[in-house]
């Protein structure tokens, strides 16, 4: 695993890792002989835009759930591969909305070559991806892998409609981040071992898994940009709320004004003078608090979920990974 995935890593979850370095190091190797797949002219900008999408988590959750069920072989590599191009993808396009310049410390696709070539770039990168996904025999298979893609897309649209709408619930932010997040860790264990060829109730359930540590984990990123420090960030705190993306800790802070005060708080939600203040509030009034329980709450039902399952080291490095966020949730504390 390249050194800058390896440091984007939090330290909570690399041990977790090491059960797959092997196969992920594959996987590793395969994204960078996907780039070569593109004409020479696109080479550069897929491999820059893969080398810069972080943490691995989509690959290593297909990886850990192949081991859980049966092993790991080349259907769990491909898929981790897909996996990460779509992903990647993402952050392309998510770049190009939110006009940003860095992504963990380099230059966004976008702040190199503008634009035009960046919304290019992310739709080549879901288009061989979703060709990469017509290898499987198995064609519902490929139907998951393309489904979820939509929903990342649909969730993504949904969550720039709804920037600034300050009558976005608790629950609509639930489904946002379920489509947009959710989605590509639940089809990660869930292909991971429907590749194994699972019963439906083990496909079910470790779906339910990653569907449940997905969200819990965009939880955490969303709490991490109100109250983590800039260098674990990323990017400057509350950078988030500036953009109009009202997120778990703020909509709890909202829910638990009353008029005076939500009346302030949404001015500057709307103005995006005086971020530092609400940010302050969101800790002093409880809802940073409220948000991380929340997703110590969707954590456990992950874990929950694996617990029929036969005892191995993968499926143990499953409940670990929530053991790991949890311990990161509760740094917030």
């Amino acid at each position: 695993m390249p050194r800058a995935q390896v440091k984007a890593v939090p330290k909570e979850i690399r041990a977790t890792f090491e059960l797959i370095r092997a196969p992920l190091e594959t996987v590793e190797e395969r994204i960078r002989a996907q780039a070569r797949e593109f004409s020479p002219a696109l080479e550069g900008y897929v491999a820059y835009a893969c080398e810069s999408s972080g943490k691995r988590l989509r690959p290593a959750l297909a990886l850990l759930a192949g081991g859980a069920t049966g092993g790991i072989g080349s259907p769990q590599i491909e898929l981790a591969v897909i996996l990460e191009l779509i992903h990647a993808a993402t952050l392309v396009h998510d770049d190009i909305m939110d006009g940003a310049d860095i992504r963990r410390g380099q230059p966004t696709a976008n702040a190199k070559w503008g634009n035009a070539i960046s919304v290019l770039l992310g739709d080549s990168m879901f288009a061989h991806a979703l060709k990469l996904s017509t290898c499987f025999t198995d064609t519902a298979v490929t139907r998951r892998i393309a489904d979820a893609t939509v929903e990342v897309c649909s969730g993504e649209i949904i969550q720039t409609q709804r920037r600034f709408d300050l009558s976005l619930s608790v629950a609509d932010y639930f489904r946002i981040i379920g489509m947009k997040t959710g989605a590509l860790f639940g089809v990660a264990t869930e292909l991971g071992a429907r590749l194994n060829g699972t019963t439906p109730e083990v496909t079910e359930a470790i779906a339910l898994y990653g569907l449940k540590l997905g969200t819990a984990y965009q939880v955490y990123d969303d709490c991490l940009d109100i109250a983590g420090n800039e260098a674990s960030a990323g990017k400057t705190l509350g950078s988030d709320l500036r953009k109009g993306k009202l997120t778990l800790p703020i909509l709890y802070l909202l829910e638990r004004a009353g008029d005076t005060e939500r009346a302030r708080w949404s001015e500057i939600i709307l103005s995006g003078e005086g971020v530092e203040t609400l940010v302050e509030a969101v800790a002093r009034e409880g809802a940073l608090r409220a948000a991380v329980e929340s997703a110590r709450d969707l954590l456990r039902e992950g874990a929950s979920a694996l617990a029929p399952l036969p005892a191995n080291p993968f499926l143990k490095g499953m409940g670990d990974l929530c053991a790991s966020v949890d311990r990161l949730l509760c740094g917030f504390l």
